[in-house]
């Protein structure tokens, strides 16, 4: 066996007998202990492993420098290559590198888990390109998701690099100046002198300042892009690249040949074994389908396999070509040659700008796109329809020439490859003069996503002709393989391009690529309506060209040569992204030391650039520790009949089997009810339910080890949607009813009354760390530390201490930061915790875990479904007299915190306006899907959508302005809630005014419907939502917290409370109030960690009041230290804080004290309708715009504007990412996060693969966020208000925006009046309501009457 030399930080490290099954990930974290490269995914999906690998090129005599995933690069890939991580180019001791300091000092980091791989997507960048574009930079993150900042923060922080540097020093001007006015003052400095309107269009008392000083940040050098010595890499490189390998394990056997014999020979040898360049795809299969290959050839040194040859008739590619360089040499190509030629150059140029991330297109080949034959693979329509040759290679065959037809793919990842066979080639043939060619893509998610249906078109006229020569249609996601519509072509073959060969194509298209009812992957009449829709796209950009050569050829008058038609063939294109924050800056006469109000970037951002921040996994490993690995459910519902854990106890490394027989205390767990089995015994009731867990010496054995457990199963039918619920009558408890007034008598007398239902699909948090756990005994087994990615320290310790039988004050819970929560590690981290604290007390040792993605994605539950179904009476003028709505809740298998949520639901329905007669109830459904949990909003996002929902229907039905009609019934001051609580402090409607001033509303709608009428397939909507939030935990126990300041001889001080750093600024805000407080600067204040032996009987970190109650309680904590310091520095003015310190420690005065504080005055009787519910109202609105692709559904949020109250900000700069990163949160939510199960309860979204979060590409083109001035709040810490949740609920301004734009298509199809649309609103959902004679071709098949491959959860 070989020797692997690779270089990483600039070391040269030398691995013998590496294991083929590594990981270059799993090195880097677990053999070099280098825990800055996350693990997020697995499957190259999120971007928080990207590390830099560097190549010397000795053809081209330079280096490589490629970001990479590295949860999926092979450590035996990396033989002579250099590998960057986030440690190499910077730390806390050393100093940061600029892009560190930059991303840091720009608040572009939040929890910190993905920040190591966004720095090291923009450093790999600026090493090949010093002076990106701006395009250019959002294009780098296209593989990396976030969860927290809403992605701002970070683009305007890399920006600084570009060329033109439009950052927040020089930003963009909000809309185009209007009256020219030259005493305007322009807050974001484009247009300064020039005048300009819209939101810096009137000259403000007083700009806000920055929230970032660009001035402070450290140039970046020429040579600073070179990290490492890579003289030496040269001179290793030389060798390894003539080098042929081999390397071993007990599994599996890594070959890697230097020339195209060598390679025909191993593949002689073993035929069945898998070739790789990028392990792209059997990395995602061996981790996550179980798929074992006992021999893996990488084919990534074999000199032909590289080759670009240019030819006469085309470019021949080399199968181990990558995607990032095939790119290269097409646009090379398209820049130096005659455009005629280029067409199908182009169409692939354009396919791969949304193929995956950068970091997948920087190693994935396109040999492996051809041959492992996805049905859904974006490359191969193309391939199919330009008659693509390969050239193939084998000893019993020699070479032989394959065309890429409709014969080629012989079935599901089949084709006419033999399994001895090595593709060589691809030739790309060049266009004619009278060819044409386009590929069209539709995903659920613009970038970085696979496709629902792809395609690619070509047309061949006859010479100097509109007369068809010969065409070739191919479509992926449209059969188990891409396929070609031959049928439809040899019709078409001989017509003219015109209209009626639309109507013609339509038809035989839809006879020829039919999907049934319950066809895998669903969506079959959007998938049929696509097939159309392309075509008619395909139809219109070729007849455009047409016309400028040909336009005699043509009618006159045809209605497809107007401008309005011509919207159908324009291309997916955003501009960069841009925004203006607005906020106060803090008062003239604030003394410096004061750092409340101050916009301070987040106090661990500079170790979290730098990947030193630590989470639980990135804590070292104990000499003596196991790994855990779960056995979880395959069924939602059913019986164990039986578990045999017999062959894992055989497997290398495996120490024990640990089930419900090992818990010495209570089989049970539950935040409010125990209604919870911690390991199942005879049932399961959920598929990902634990049934038991594997002990091993690593992570690996363990989950190997894991998947051997054999159980068996007695199925039961399976109640997973609500619908299934509703008519099995399954629910938790009896329904809930929140009522005010006289709802029958106010209905009967309304002018209108209109019913209706909104079914609102659930979320996945996919905080980018997934639940985690470590488990240390103490003292021999006396005692246990439990360090766990959890909100809630006191649920944590309560928790372990029942399941051991032990008393909470032998467990201590640690939680350093979590990377991300939102609600999702509020209470169900026992789920990992509890099974990992039993095996620790087993054996007396550490016991860690933290869970793969998928993992966590079947086993942890989710934002709650719900369906409403509601009526409404209301007046000509649109006032509401009466609403009546139930809410049915999927709830899961257990009680978990739904009922909260519910209650939630049931005060927040009425949003912001005044509803008086109401009736609401909520119906909690018993289904067999994992129990659903707090996220962010907690019930307030589903009440809100379906109040505005309501609104939208009266406002459609009224046929009156949206904001005449929803300022009618806005709430005011003074005005009483339905369950009595009245509303003081109001600044609901100064929001509103606000941001339809500042947004320039009016104006825009104009512009919206002009743009309307000009654009028949293209659309636009605008929309103004407000929102208004009841701040406080509904259980009035829950409003209280405790905090501990220690004032040490030095004059530091250290601060601790009981709530948890996710992300959100808690400490940070926390460290702010104290240097108020005690008036002493933040650099003498720290904050550690949450710690249940500093902090008992904490409160979850949840709520939006995070910094409401520990901020009081350090602000109560701090008054009393400086009580005791005030005689001393009274006596002793001209002093200084560590003289005064320790005069008081000589006199013996207490250096320590508690801080407690309680919400006052809360307490609502559910029965009585009465009492105080919320401490206050958060309140905000937003107008957003938006771009319809009515062929597709795609969208776009070409602006956002929001104005929120935050009271007087404890930090500026952290308020705005609250408000960006939960309006992005919201945003998915609303219009592209979709979780799909099927019938029998299976998830099918369970990675980043099949679920999408918003990426940068999503984000409003326009961003602007102002906070409302002048608006304190005298019921919280210095006059703030809570912020975390509040913004979510304002994404549904895009939600409605969509909505109205549809309507804009549904009327010119002759459609009016109300209609509905479901949450998500997905592009299916779009398209599907966009009727036209596309979509009527594929009716929907009715429910029923058919198996479907999903459900609607």
């Amino acid at each position: 066996m070989d020797e692997l030399i690779l270089f990483v930080n600039g070391t040269k490290v030398s691995v013998k007998n590496p294991d083929p099954e590594t990981t270059l990930l799993q090195f880097l974290r677990n053999d070099l202990h280098l825990k800055g490269t996350k693990l997020g995914c697995g499957e190259g999906g999120c971007g928080a492993c990207t590390v830099m690998v560097t190549h010397f090129d000795h053809k081209e005599n330079n280096y490589k420098h490629l970001s990479v995933n590295a949860c999926l690069a092979p450590l035996c890939s990396m033989h002579g290559v250099a590998v960057t991580t986030v440690e190499g180019i910077g730390n806390v001791k050393n100093g940061l590198h600029p892009v560190q300091e930059r991303l840091a000092k720009s608040h572009g980091s939040q929890c910190g888990f993905c920040t190591p791989g966004f720095v090291m997507s923009m450093y790999s960048l600026l090493c090949n390109d010093p002076q990106p574009s701006e395009a250019a930079i959002e294009e780098a993150f296209e593989g990396n998701l976030c969860r927290c900042t809403g992605y701002r923060p970070i683009l305007e922080g890399f920006r600084t690099f570009t060329v033109t540097k439009s950052g927040t020093d020089s930003g963009y001007c909000l809309s185009e100046c209007q009256g020219g006015q030259k005493d305007l003052l322009c807050v974001s400095g484009k247009n300064k002198g020039k005048g300009c309107s819209g939101i810096c269009g009137k000259e403000r008392e007083k700009l806000s300042g920055n929230l970032v000083n660009v001035e402070e940040f450290m140039p970046l050098s020429k040579d600073i892009h070179l990290p490492q010595p890579f003289k030496e890499l040269e001179e290793v490189a030389a060798g390894c690249e003539k080098q042929s390998l081999v390397f071993k394990s007990e599994r599996m056997t890594w070959y890697r040949p230097t020339s195209l014999d060598e390679l025909i020979t191993l593949k002689n040898k073993h035929p069945i074994s898998k070739i790789v360049i990028g392990n792209t795809e059997i990395g995602v299969e061996i981790k996550f389908k179980n798929m074992h290959y006992p021999v893996i050839i990488a084919a990534t040194h074999v000199a032909e396999l590289n080759a670009v040859q240019y030819l006469d008739n085309g470019i021949r590619i080399g199968a181990s070509v990558t995607l990032e360089k095939l790119e290269k040499v097409l646009k090379n190509a398209i820049n130096s040659m005659e455009e005629s030629k280029m067409r199908f150059f182009a169409a692939i140029v354009e396919m791969l700008r949304w193929f995956a991330g950068p970091q997948i297109r920087n190693v994935a080949a396109i040999g492996g796109n051809i041959v492992t034959a996805s049905p859904i693979s974006d490359l191969n329509p193309l391939f199919l329809s330009a008659g693509c040759m390969l050239t193939l290679a084998s000893i019993s065959g020699g070479r032989r020439t394959v065309n890429m037809d409709d014969g080629f793919f012989t079935g599901y990842r089949k084709t006419k490859i033999k399994p001895d066979e090595i593709l060589v080639y691809i030739h790309l043939p060049f266009t004619a003069e009278n060819e044409y060619f386009y590929g069209y893509k539709q995903s659920q998610r613009r970038e970085d996503d696979i496709a629902i249906v792809n395609a690619g078109m070509r047309v061949l006229f006859e010479k100097d002709s509109i007369i068809i020569k010969d065409m070739t249609l191919s479509y992926g996601g449209m059969a188990p393989f891409t396929v070609m519509a031959t049928k439809t072509t040899n019709e078409l073959k001989g017509r003219k391009w015109d209209d009626e060969l639309v109507t013609k194509a339509s038809q035989l298209l839809a006879k020829e690529l039919p999907l049934l009812p319950g066809t895998p992957g669903g969506m079959e009449a959007y998938r049929c309506s696509l097939t159309t829709s392309f075509f008619f796209k395909f139809y219109v950009s070729v007849r455009l060209l047409l016309e400028k050569k040909m336009a005699s050829l043509f009618h006159q008058g045809d209605h497809l040569l107007s401008e309005k038609y011509q919207s159908a063939s324009r291309t997916h294109h955003r501009e960069p992204s841009r925004g203006v924050q607005v906020f106060e800056d803090a008062p003239q006469g604030q003394i410096m030391v004061d750092a409340v109000g101050r916009p301070l970037p987040h106090v661990s951002a500079v170790k979290q650039v730098t990947g030193e921040a630590l989470f639980v996994d990135d804590m070292p490993v104990f000499k003596d520790e196991y790994y855990l690995s779960l056995v979880v459910s395959t069924k939602a519902h059913a019986r164990i009949v039986n578990v045999d854990p017999s062959e894992a106890l055989k497997m290398p490394g495996v120490v024990d089997y640990v089930s419900w027989k090992d818990i010495p205390g209570e089989n049970k767990s539950g935040c409010i009810v125990s209604d919870e089995k911690v390991f199942a015994v005879d049932l399961v009731t959920s598929q990902g339910m634990i049934i038991g867990a594997i002990l091993a010496d690593n992570q690996s054995h363990a989950q190997r080890a894991a998947k051997a457990v054999k159980v068996e199963y007695e199925e039961l039918k399976p109640i997973i949607t609500i619908e299934d619920a509703i008519a099995a009558n399954s629910y938790l408890m009896p329904p809930k009813t929140v009522k005010s007034g006289d709802v029958a008598t106010a209905l009967a007398k309304s002018d209108h009354v209109i019913e209706g239902q909104l079914h609102i699909g659930g979320q996945e948090h996919f905080y980018l760390e997934t639940q985690a756990t470590l488990a240390v005994p103490k003292d021999g087994g006396g005692e246990m530390e439990v360090f766990s990615s959890s909100q809630d320290t006191a649920y944590l310790q309560k928790a372990v201490a029942d399941v051991l039988g032990m008393d909470c004050n032998k467990i201590m819970t640690r939680v350093k930061r979590l990377g991300g929560g939102f609600g999702g590690k509020q209470s169900r981290f026992v789920l990992l915790a509890l099974p990992v604290a039993v095996a620790a007390h087993k054996h007396n040792r550490p016991v860690r875990c933290m869970l793969d993605r998928d993992e966590d994605m079947i086993m942890t539950g989710t934002r709650h479904p719900y369906l409403a179904k509601y009526k409404a009476g209301f007046t000509n003028e649109g006032k509401i007299e009466a609403v009546e709505i139930d809410f049915y809740q999927n709830s899961g298998y257990s009680r978990d915190l739904s009922v909260n949520v519910m209650e939630r639901s049931l005060v927040h329905v009425d949003n912001a306006y005044r509803i008086p007669n109401i009736r609401v109830t909520g119906h909690l459904c018993l289904t067999n899907t994992p129990s659903n949990t707090a996220f962010r909003g907690f019930g307030q996002p589903q009440a809100m959508l379906t109040c505005e929902h309501i609104m939208t229907d009266i406002i459609q039905t009224v046929k009156l302005s949206p904001l005449m009609v929803r300022e009618l019934n806005m709430l005011k001051e003074g005005d009483k809630t339905y369950y009595n609580q009245t509303i003081e402090n109001w600044t609901g409607r100064r929001c509103w005014d606000d941001v339809i001033k500042q947004s320039d509303y009016k104006n825009r709608k104009l512009q919206v419907d002009e743009f309307n009428r000009n654009n028949r397939w293209l659309k636009r909507g605008i929309s103004v939502i407000p929102v208004k939030y009841g701040v406080g935990f509904e259980v009035p126990v829950l409003n209280q917290s405790s905090a501990l300041a220690h004032v040490f001889l030095d004059g530091s001080v250290l601060i601790a409370f009981g709530g948890v750093e996710m992300g959100q600024g808690l400490n940070t805000k926390m460290i702010q109030v104290a240097s108020r407080a005690l008036e002493i600067p933040t650099s003498k204040i720290y904050v550690s960690e949450s710690n249940s032996s500093q902090s008992a009987n904490a409160s979850p970190t949840a709520g939006s009041v995070g910094s409401d109650l520990n901020g009081m309680a350090v602000m109560y904590a701090c008054e009393t230290l400086m009580s005791r310091l005030e005689p001393y520095i009274k006596s002793n003015p001209g002093g200084t804080w560590e003289s005064w310190v320790n005069s008081a420690y000589m006199d013996m005065i207490s250096l320590s004290a508690i801080g407690f504080y309680h919400t006052p005055d809360l307490g609502y009787d559910w029965e009585s309708n009465s009492g105080l519910l919320f401490a206050y109202y958060s309140s905000g609105a937003a107008c957003s715009e938006v771009e319809i692709d009515c062929l597709t559904g795609d969208h776009m949020v070409l602006r956002t504007d929001i104005v929120m109250d935050v009271g007087k900000s404890l930090n500026p700069a952290i308020d705005i990412g609250q408000i960006e990163g939960a309006f992005l949160q919201g945003y998915g939510l609303f219009t592209l996060e979709e979780i799909k199960y099927s019938p029998n309860g299976y998830l099918y979204s369970r990675g980043p693969g099949a679920y999408k979060i918003p990426s940068i590409g999503n984000i409003p083109i326009e961003f602007n966020v102002t906070l409302l001035k002048e608006a304190p709040n005298l019921k919280a810490v210095y006059s703030s208000k809570g912020i975390g949740e509040p913004p979510l609920s304002l994404s549904t301004s895009v939600f409605f925006a969509i909505k109205e734009a549809i309507g804009a298509a549904r009327m010119e199809a002759g459609l009016e009046g109300r209609f509905s649309l479901d949450s998500p609103a997905t592009a299916e959902r779009i398209r599907m309501a966009c009727v036209d004679e596309f979509t009527k071709q594929h009716p929907e098949p009715n429910p029923g009457s058919f198996t479907p491959w999903s459900v609607k959860f």
